[in-house]
């Protein structure tokens, strides 16, 4: 009877198993989603650049060279490795892959939560960077032709991505097909405030489900974290009997 106890306690968890396993299945298949974005946007761009529409990706961006289709690639890299670790060390029982997972998802729990409170501290300094940067797009945006091929009819809302619409916005219409609508609904369409002004207003309205949704991935890192760990050390257990 004891030997039966003895033999049960040193079981690996069945449950926490296959919830790791299913776990990482959803956090695979988004890696291969963020890939798959990053390689249509790559493609784009090399289409575009073959026919001397888009000679450097630099003068859309101005983000000093960085192409933001990399974002994704390494980002949904970084998810497809670790969803595919987990799943495997899980299935498998392999406490390598379970702790290399657990160690890398700790790392970028606390990438974010540095990120988290740089992007706090120097908020006015990441708010001017986004004004100049879409403040530099609308000039390239105009410049262009072969996107813009009409400014007045505004496929894309012109004063929703000036600082000031008031002052750079002048006897242009603006808003999606805003000229096939009523001249009464024209004014819920067209966009009187800026992109970022708008954006910061948004994020003040819904402060508390921003904040509830990184919480919850917060809790579902570190909760990932100590079932990985909890597995290892049933593994472990179980070697160490036989």
């Amino acid at each position: 009877m004891m030997s039966g106890k003895h033999f049960k306690a040193q079981e690996v968890s069945c449950c926490i198993k296959y919830f790791i396993f299913g776990f990482n299945i959803i956090f695979w298949l988004l890696g291969v989603a963020f890939l798959g974005i990053g390689l249509w946007a790559w493609s784009e761009k090399v289409s575009f650049i073959n026919e001397g529409v888009l000679s450097n990706i630099s003068s859309i961006t101005d983000l000093g060279g960085f192409d933001p289709v990399w974002l994704f690639l390494v980002v949904g890299g970084v998810m497809f490795i670790l969803g595919f670790a987990g799943c495997i060390g899980a299935l498998r029982e392999n406490s390598f892959l379970l702790k290399f997972f657990s160690v890398f998802l700790g790392i970028i729990f606390f990438l974010e939560l540095t990120a988290g409170v740089l992007a706090f501290v120097f908020k006015d300094w990441i708010k001017d960077q986004l004004n100049f940067f879409i403040n530099n797009n609308i000039r390239e945006y105009v410049r262009m032709g072969y996107f813009n091929p009409s400014r007045e009819k505004c496929g894309v809302p012109f004063s929703c991505c000036t600082k000031d619409p008031a002052e750079d916005v002048i006897n242009t219409q603006c808003g999606y097909d805003i000229r096939a609508k009523t001249d009464s609904e024209q004014r819920t369409f067209i966009y009187i405030k800026g992109c970022v002004p708008q954006f910061e207003k948004w994020l003040q309205d819904n402060l508390t489900v921003v904040a509830g949704i990184f919480i919850g991935i917060a809790l579902l890192q570190i909760f990932g974290i100590c079932l990985a760990q909890n597995l290892v050390s049933d593994i472990e257990a179980v070697r160490e009997s036989w």
